[in-house]
């Protein structure tokens, strides 16, 4: 089977190159649609093709000047043209980066859309226009059941495929006190509400990530490492982490760095906020409170720096049981209903 895998902003690499290389390896033939990655090197690819003329201009010239919009502009509209004439058994989007334009799109191939935010913050009240996107696709997958029931809200029947853990093998060198704020700090992310839970609880914070839209004032209890990471830095980050704090506002559906935290064997407290949790209740990898609660926050945190062991042997459950390979052989099963 012939997959065209498309994200052209490269939101999310890490993601696409992990399904790509899985889809790979369970005999599909895939080519990932994108374009450069601004913030670092993109993971080689080795079972499938990688395609990078989306942005050509946009995606390595300007950083995040804003300089880039008029130009990121026109070649949306080429990336739309583009997307229209691939060649493939099933086309699977994973970002539409401007839904309005996006909205007349025309897909020639059977086309899936992954709903990675379901309804991405700039445009969710818009349900309109996104009921006509996502009409324009065979088949959308959510990462949830919470993104689930609201794509069934907006009469969408979405299939279910988790979103795996990005698997590492760190080394333990955590002094049983650190809790760990990671990925790019976005607002919807909550780090003031990690600041001051962590100093509720006695505990250590570590900031490691992008600052992009947030704030980092020094406190005297946190660490800020504060740049887009590499691969190497991010690992030696969760090594010394005991556990990773999550107090997101439902403004996403799910976390690549809470799988990439569980994927590490450290365990999370994670608000209750759209899919967020589900994962980590599912599994005992930590624990969930309320969103919004800072006290409940810390009164979790506690907990679990008193005995980490069980909720780590959750977040080893989720990781065994999260892998790629499941992902992959879900994702096929889609595709086969559609070539």
């Amino acid at each position: 089977m012939r997959v065209a895998l498309a994200d052209p902003p490269a939101f999310t690499p890490q993601y696409d190159h992990a399904l790509a290389t899985a889809l790979g390896e369970a005999g599909a033939v895939v080519t990932l649609l994108t374009s450069h990655f601004r913030f670092g090197e993109s993971p080689p690819a080795v079972v499938y093709a990688r395609d990078e003329s989306f942005y050509r201009v946009s995606s390595r010239v300007f950083g995040r000047s804003r300089v880039r919009l008029p130009f990121r502009a026109a070649e949306h509209l080429a990336s739309l043209r583009k997307l229209a004439r691939v060649d493939a058994d099933v086309l699977h989007v994973q970002w539409l980066a401007w839904p309005e334009m996006d909205a007349r799109r025309r897909f020639f191939a059977p086309a899936v859309f992954t709903a990675h935010d379901v309804l991405p913050r700039r445009t969710a009240e818009r349900l309109d226009l996104w009921r006509r996107l996502f009409a324009k696709f065979d088949r959308v997958i959510s990462h949830s059941e919470h993104g689930r029931r609201v794509l069934a809200g907006l009469d969408v029947d979405a299939r279910v495929i988790p979103h795996p853990v990005f698997p590492a093998d760190v080394p333990r060198a955590d002094d049983g006190r650190t809790a760990l704020a990671l990925g790019v700090l976005r607002p919807y992310k909550g780090l003031p509400d990690a600041v001051e839970a962590t100093r509720r609880a006695g505990a250590r914070l570590l900031v490691a990530g992008d600052p992009l839209g947030s704030n980092v004032p020094p406190q005297p209890h946190a660490e800020a490492r504060l740049a887009y990471l590499p691969d190497d830095e991010i690992d030696r980050a969760l090594s010394e982490t005991t556990v990773a704090l999550f107090p997101y506002r439902p403004e996403i559906d799910q976390s690549g760095a809470l799988l990439r935290a569980l994927g590490a064997g450290v365990p999370a407290v994670a608000y209750d906020a759209a899919g967020i949790a589900e994962p980590v209740a599912r599994y005992g990898a930590g624990l969930v409170v309320a969103a919004g609660d800072v006290q409940g926050l810390a009164e979790a945190l506690r907990t679990v720096l008193a005995d980490p062991a069980p909720f780590r042997a959750g977040a080893e459950r989720a990781r065994a049981e999260l892998t790629w390979a499941a992902s992959a052989r879900a994702h096929l099963e889609l595709y086969g209903e559609l070539a």
